[in-house]
C-alpha cells in the first residue's frame, strides 16, 4: 500500500479552476470518478504514489456515496499550491464514521479507514441536500 505521508518531492502546480463531475446514481459512479480523476491528474507534475492515493481515496469517497449516502451527486477536485483536495456530494444526511473492521479477514468498512491512511486530513461539511465528504493530499 502506498500512503502520501511518505516523504516524496514537493510538486510544482499551477492552481486550475476545479474539476467538477457529475456522478451517475448507481454502481458505476466509482469508476467514472477514477476515470476523471485519473484523466485530470495526468496532466500534473505528481508523484505517481501520490497519484495512486489520490486514485484510490476517491474511489472509496465516491463508494461510500453509493452506499451509504442515498446518491452521489458529483466529484469536486481543488487543487493549489499546496494540496489537493477531493470532495463527494451526496443526498445522504448520515455522518461518515471512522469504523474499524469487524475481524481482520472482513472484506468491508475499510473505505474511511483507507482514505485517513492515505490523505494528510479528511472529513464531512453539511451541503444542499445532504453533504461533502472530503479528503485533502500535501503536495
Amino acid at each position: 500500500m502506498t500512503t502520501s505521508r511518505m516523504p516524496s518531492r514537493r510538486a510544482t502546480v499551477p492552481a486550475p479552476d476545479p474539476l467538477r463531475v457529475v456522478l451517475p446514481a448507481d454502481v458505476t459512479a466509482p469508476a467514472v470518478a477514477r476515470r476523471r480523476i485519473q484523466a485530470a491528474l495526468a496532466s500534473i507534475d505528481l508523484p505517481g504514489t501520490l497519484r495512486d492515493d489520490v486514485l484510490l481515496a476517491t474511489s472509496e469517497l465516491v463508494t461510500n456515496a453509493v452506499e451509504h449516502g442515498e446518491r452521489p451527486e458529483r466529484l469536486e477536485l481543488m487543487l493549489t499550491t499546496e494540496e489537493l483536495v477531493v470532495s463527494v456530494f451526496d443526498r445522504g444526511a448520515k455522518i461518515p464514521e471512522l469504523q474499524a473492521p469487524s475481524s481482520p479477514a472482513a472484506a468491508r468498512s475499510r473505505g474511511l479507514q483507507l482514505v485517513h491512511a492515505l490523505s494528510i486530513r479528511w472529513g464531512y461539511n453539511p451541503a444542499e441536500g445532504g453533504k461533502c465528504v472530503w479528503a485533502a493530499f500535501a503536495l
